[in-house]
Order: C-alpha cells, then sequence, then structure tokens
C-alpha cells in the first residue's frame, strides 16, 4: 500500500465523515452512520498506533546500546540479587492478591449502581444493600480464617512458648 493510496483512504474517510454538516455552523447533528460514528475511535487507534511505534522506533534507533554485566543484571531495587530467581512464595500472597481482586471487582460494580440509582429508587438500594451484606460476610470470614493477618506464624511460636513455659 503507497502513501498516495493511504492519504487517498484518510480523504475519503474523512469527507465522508463531515459530510453531514458535522463541521458546519448551521447545524450541529449527531452521527447517524455507522461509519461517522466509529471513525473518531479509529483515528484514536491510529495515532495511538503510530505514537508508540514512533516512540519505540526512536528509541532503537537515536537510545545508546552499551552491553556491559551491570546493564544485563537483573534491577532489584537498588540492591545486588541474591539467591534463586525461583524462590517459593508462602500461600497468602496468592491469597491476599485473589482477595484484593475480589474487592476491586466489588468497587467496580458499586460505580453502574451509583449511575442508574435514581432510576430505581429503593429496589436499587437494597440489591445493593444484599451485595454489599454478601461481601462483608465474605471479608469477616476470610478475617476469621486469618488470610489477612500475616503474623500467625509468630503468634502460634509465641502461643507454644508460653505453653512450654508455663
Amino acid at each position: 500500500m503507497s502513501i498516495k493510496s493511504v492519504t487517498t483512504w484518510v480523504a475519503t474517510l474523512l469527507k465522508l465523515y463531515a459530510s453531514d454538516g458535522w463541521y458546519s455552523d448551521t447545524k450541529p447533528s449527531m452521527p447517524t452512520t455507522y461509519a461517522q460514528t466509529w471513525f473518531p475511535v479509529l483515528i484514536q487507534i491510529l495515532i495511538a498506533i503510530a505514537v508508540a511505534g514512533a516512540m519505540i522506533g526512536l528509541s532503537a534507533i537515536i537510545g545508546r546500546h552499551v552491553r556491559d554485566p551491570i546493564k544485563l543484571s537483573p534491577y532489584e531495587s537498588g540492591m545486588r540479587p541474591v539467591g534463586n530467581a525461583r524462590e517459593r512464595f508462602s500461600v497468602k500472597f496468592y491469597l491476599v492478591a485473589m482477595v484484593f481482586i475480589l474487592f476491586d471487582i466489588e468497587a467496580i460494580f458499586l460505580y453502574p449502581w451509583a449511575v442508574v440509582y435514581r432510576q430505581f429508587k429503593l429496589f436499587a438500594f437494597f440489591e445493593m444493600l444484599l451485595f454489599i451484606v454478601l461481601v462483608l460476610c465474605g471479608y469477616f470470614y476470610i478475617v476469621k480464617k486469618g488470610v489477612l493477618n500475616w503474623s500467625v506464624d509468630e503468634q502460634r511460636r509465641e502461643a507454644s512458648e508460653r505453653k512450654h513455659a508455663a
């Protein structure tokens, strides 16, 4: 595809987009065709791809390429990396991550509810109240199970030391 055909295609799209009085001073109108509705989205996607490609391309062309052991070593917040990268993590990290995702999804459900609250009035209030009560039940369950308590091992050790000391 040549540059001339691309510019012709873009010019045709711009004419199609502007043909319904979008930029005229006489009558402002909403988009009526499928092409007019989605053309701004297409332009935004094309601009985003062009900007991202330009940034990556320019950094590859202009940037310095220094290959030395310090540049190739992994960055660990200013600390020298120690140990194996394939180390096992405690299950608590994953449990906290899942709990965070669940509560994040709950917060996402609150936004559409707040938008339509005035339309459904009391019904929407009780539906969201039920939803929040169920989420809080889950929260109290995980608190009771000790998922959020990171010092459980230390508390157990202290309790066993107290038993043995007595």
